[in-house]
């Protein structure tokens, strides 16, 4: 036998259809498909249709909550953030926040921030500005000598509040003089 001689086994590959190519092939005209109406046209797509009743996964109660509000964060156990200082991919000198995590590759995704948890063995000095922290990762910080710093974010609507309050101190104080 020579390379040039190898082949695939008799029937080991087998050959696609070719629909609507004519009447002598079997398969010509309308290609397998029947004639006229929706599922003969191409594009259909009525997967879960049921004739018009009403389909099985509108019949079924829905279960759960979706909360539209909950904040999405990138949750980082300490643990993690001493392996990463001991294998030198994060600095112990500089300060620890989100950009710093997301580099070393702790934290992935979090829209909203980091938030530290307290699993894991930690001894590192290293001062952290983070989204959230749990009350057992914020006692490991402090033991070890670090700190916890979580900026306050002011909600969009107390902040409009306080333009308005503002704004209306100002009409009065313009009255007045």
């Amino acid at each position: 036998m020579k390379l040039n001689e190898l082949r695939d086994n008799e029937g080991a590959r087998k050959s696609k259809i070719r629909v609507g190519r004519g009447i002598g092939s079997g398969k010509g005209k309308t290609g397998g498909r029947g004639q006229k109406g929706q599922k003969s046209r191409e594009g259909v797509s009525i997967a879960g249709f049921e004739g018009g009743q009403m389909p099985l996964h509108m019949r079924l109660p829905k279960r759960g909550f979706n909360n539209i509000f909950a904040k999405d964060h990138a949750e980082v156990n300490l643990g993690a953030i001493q392996k990463a200082v001991d294998s030198g991919k994060l600095d112990a000198n500089a300060t620890v926040d989100h950009a710093a995590l997301k580099a070393a590759g702790l934290a992935r995704g979090g829209k909203d921030g980091v938030r530290l948890l307290g699993k894991g063995e930690f001894s590192a000095k290293l001062n952290f500005v983070v989204a959230g922290v749990s009350a057992s990762a914020r006692q490991a910080v402090e033991a070890a000598g670090g700190s916890v710093e979580v900026p306050t974010i002011v909600p969009a609507a107390e902040k409009a509040a306080a333009k308005k309050g503002k704004a209306r101190e100002a009409r009065l104080a313009a009255r007045q003089a």
